[in-house]
């Protein structure tokens, strides 16, 4: 037994130790601006990266740990040479990849990852970025580390030993320990037992993206990126000459009235910006749905401005996210936050009002690793985030993370005498699947979709319970409350994934700081319009964020455009196209729809698809 655990754990640490080597390494080439670390911010980085080292290192040890299994089984030396013939094969690439890292960093400013894949028909394009390296300086950086690896693992092999020959009883308890091992490799690979896979959100912990990007594991950031395919960079929606496609676009977007209503009594308010999960407008009565469902958000539209033409962007909770922060555009069968080093790109509703002075805070009762989201949100300069992991698991759920309601008494709890102004996001989950709630359903019934719309009605409960308080507190007359979808649903009705219902859902402006009431605002918008919407509301500059316009401009060209996998939808006061991109053809054009509609669809496809890639 001693011997197995021996040469499986050695060999497992012995990749960890190496990948921490390799950090100090770029930390000390990188040494500028390591030097503005603190001493705990680079214990940090060690302590946050080690999560992805190890993953690394059982994704290393899995065909290894395959040949001592069967050296087990088999007590024989050639499996044992077969794990050195592999190390040595593996140590001078992965070194390659960590040294190649040291000055692509340097000058393009992100982690290596596939990105060099798109230079392989043009090498010269990657070696005029690293022009000036120092070759002499990282050839002995290579050697160095190289020698190290082989000397470590040379190290670490004179303590294997051949199994002997034993009995049967013995053989069959070592061959079920070698196998426990190997399959044990899957909780460090995945980085835990928690529900959401280790991605590169798990290293990220600072508002210095040095910090985070020194955090990151080189050889798993690059296979990371190859499995994802981030790589790519052929546009697939070309339907349009470019400068046609251009001006189709930019006309959706020219500049219109001189001024728009001000809807504020206040000029600096604080925001409570209240992101609802899957909160179709099918389920609103304000929005003419049932009113039994939703009486809390009912009444509130009393008390505020509703927007009763609004559509999400997109159908996943991560690319709301975006078009709801950064009024940016939804990809299709891919999401931008997933690729922290494009999202550092993206301008955050967070980031300019934490310029303008704001206190910026994040609560969620899920796992912020999700798609990424974590990083997404550090890049917005949020001083401070709460996930799950921050809430006593009695409070959790079966699947996501915490109850609405204890989500919203925790963010009352931490707003008892809050630093003002504040920008404060909630973002609920307890209508998403499976709609576990913690509260007698209101409406009878097993089946998915009642529970849906039990667990709708709870949020709007929750949600009205944290209101109710909060106006009790002394910062509510001084208070923007913004309620807002992540996503429609295809619930009820079972709505086709492309449908312009299953995309429609509700924005709502309420609080203290509203100088109107009960007021409809009937513009057809978008997510990725609400931001500008708010800045202009504070006089604020609204050009960093291109794909938008504002609500309240009545000489606005009124439009919301919105993806489905793998299609787009465009829904105009002529009514709505739906496109399918893989068919190319339409799947809904109702009578009303004018080629022209059909044609900025398609543009608007083609030019937001090809503004991701080059960020």
């Amino acid at each position: 037994m001693k011997r197995i655990l021996t040469r499986t754990l050695s060999y497992f640490f012995f990749w960890t130790l190496f990948f921490e080597i390799c950090r100090a390494a770029f930390l000390l080439y990188q040494h500028p601006k390591s030097a503005a670390l603190t001493g705990a911010e680079i214990a940090r980085v060690f302590w946050y990266g080690l999560r992805m080292d190890l993953s690394f290192a059982a994704y290393l040890s899995v065909l290894p740990f395959l040949l001592f299994l069967n050296e087990v089984a088999f007590a024989k030396k050639a499996f044992l040479k077969g794990v050195a013939v592999f190390t040595y094969v593996l140590l001078p690439l992965v070194t390659l990849l960590v040294v190649i890292d040291l000055e692509l960093y340097s000058a393009w400013g992100f982690r290596l990852d596939s990105t060099p894949l798109q230079y392989l028909n043009t090498p010269a394009e990657m070696l005029a970025s690293t022009a000036s390296a120092p070759v002499w300086l990282l050839a002995l950086l290579y050697l160095v580390l190289l020698v190290l690896g082989v000397l470590g693992f040379g190290w670490i092999k004179r303590f294997w030993e051949v199994s002997p020959k034993r009995g049967a009883k013995h053989l069959a308890s070592e061959l079920l320990l070698s196998l426990f091992l190997l399959a044990l490799l899957v909780l460090p690979i995945r980085g835990g037992w928690q529900q959401i896979p280790l991605n590169q959100s798990d290293v990220y912990f600072s508002q210095n993206m040095f910090a985070n990007h020194a955090g990151v594991n080189v050889p798993w950031n690059v296979m990371h990126s190859v499995l994802k395919k981030n790589h790519n960079m052929e546009n697939p929606y070309q339907y349009l000459d470019e400068k046609q496609a251009q001006a189709l676009v930019q006309e959706l977007y020219q500049p219109k009235s001189d001024a728009v209503p001000t809807l504020l009594k206040v000029e600096r308010p604080n925001i409570l910006f209240i992101i609802l999960e899957s909160y179709t407008a099918k389920f609103i009565g304000a929005l003419g749905g049932p009113p039994e469902v939703t009486p809390t958000f009912n009444a509130l539209a009393k008390e505020g401005v509703l927007f009763n033409n609004i559509y999400a962007a997109g159908d996943r909770s991560e690319k709301g996210m975006v078009a709801l922060l950064s009024g940016y555009p939804v990809q299709t069968t891919t999401s931008i936050i997933k690729t922290p080093k494009k999202t550092e790109r993206l301008p955050q509703l967070a980031a300019e009002l934490k310029r303008l002075g704001y206190r910026t805070s994040y609560y969620y009762g899920g796992e912020l690793a999700f798609a990424n989201i974590k990083s997404y949100l550090l890049n917005g300069q949020y001083d401070q985030l709460v996930e799950k992991s921050d809430f006593g698991r009695e409070h959790y759920n079966s699947k996501w993370g915490v109850h609405d309601h204890i989500l919203f008494d925790k963010v009352l709890a931490e707003h008892r005498n809050p630093a003002q102004p504040f920008f404060t996001t909630v973002y609920t989950l307890s209508s998403h699947e499976p709609y576990d709630i913690p509260t007698q359903p209101k409406f009878p019934g097993t089946d998915e979709e009642t529970r849906f719309k039990n667990s709708f009605h709870y949020t709007d409960w929750a949600l009205g319970r944290f209101i109710s308080e909060a106006k009790k507190m002394p910062w509510w007359q001084n208070t923007l409350v913004v309620l807002v979808a992540d996503h429609g649903h295809h619930f009820p009705g079972r709505d086709q994934n492309d449908a312009p219902s299953k995309f429609r859902i509700p924005l709502l402006l309420t609080g203290g700081a509203l100088a109107v009431q009960d007021t409809v605002v009937t513009n057809i918008g978008s997510q990725t319009d609400i931001v500008p919407t708010l800045l202009q509301q504070l006089g604020q500059p609204t050009h960093q964020f291109a794909w938008s316009k504002n609500l309240l401009d009545a000489k606005a060209t009124p439009f919301a455009f919105y993806v489905f996998n793998d299609g787009f939808g465009m829904v105009t006061p002529q009514g709505a196209v739906t496109f399918d991109n893989v068919a190319q053809r339409p799947i809904l054009r109702e009578p009303g729809v004018p080629d022209k509609q059909l044609d900025q669809g398609k543009a608007y496809m083609q030019i937001s698809f090809g503004d991701f890639l080059k960020k």
